[in-house]
C-alpha cells in the first residue's frame, strides 16, 4: 500500500511539473516526455492485459494499483503533443501530421481515452475480474483507435 500510495503521489507531481514546464521546453524534450509517458502506458498496460487473456493470475492489487498509473497518465498525453512537435523527422516520432492538423478529431480521441481510463480506475476498486474486463476492452479500444489514427506503424 505504501508502494501505491508513493507512485501516486510521485505521478501526481509529475503532472503538476510537467504542466508548469511542457510549455518552456524545446520541442526534442516534449517528444522524451511523450515517449516516456507511452512507454510507462505500455509497461502497465501488459500485466491488465495478461489478467484479461487468462494469461497471468488475476490480482487485484495489482491490477488496481497499474489502473491508477494509467489513469494519471492519461492526462499527461495533451501536453505531450503540444504544438511544436510536429516538426520533428520520423526517427523521433511516430505521431502522424493528423495530430496537429486535426486538433479537435485528436483531442476527442485523447479525451475518449482519459474517460476510459478514469472507468477502469473505478472498476478496478470493485475487485474483481469480472468488473475490468469490459472496461479494459474500453481503454484498449480507445487506445488502438488513436494509434491506427495518428501514429505511424
Amino acid at each position: 500500500m505504501k508502494k501505491s500510495i508513493f507512485c501516486i503521489a510521485l505521478t501526481a507531481i509529475a503532472i503538476g511539473y510537467a504542466g508548469a514546464t511542457l510549455a518552456q521546453q524545446k520541442p526534442e524534450e516534449v517528444i522524451k516526455y511523450r515517449k516516456s509517458v507511452m512507454t510507462i502506458q505500455s509497461w502497465h498496460m501488459r500485466p491488465m492485459a495478461a489478467m484479461v487473456k487468462g494469461q497471468r493470475p488475476y490480482d487485484a492489487d495489482v491490477f488496481a494499483f497499474n489502473a491508477q498509473v494509467i489513469g494519471d497518465t492519461a492526462r499527461m498525453k495533451a501536453e505531450a503533443f503540444a504544438p511544436g512537435t510536429d516538426k520533428a523527422t520520423d526517427a523521433e516520432t511516430r505521431a502522424k501530421p493528423e495530430t496537429w492538423s486535426e486538433p479537435e478529431k485528436f483531442k476527442q480521441a485523447l479525451d475518449r481515452f482519459q474517460a476510459e481510463a478514469v472507468k477502469l480506475v473505478e472498476a478496478s476498486k470493485v475487485g474483481t475480474l469480472d468488473a475490468v474486463r469490459p472496461v479494459f476492452g474500453g481503454v484498449a479500444k480507445a487506445c488502438g483507435a488513436c494509434h491506427d489514427a495518428y501514429r505511424t506503424k
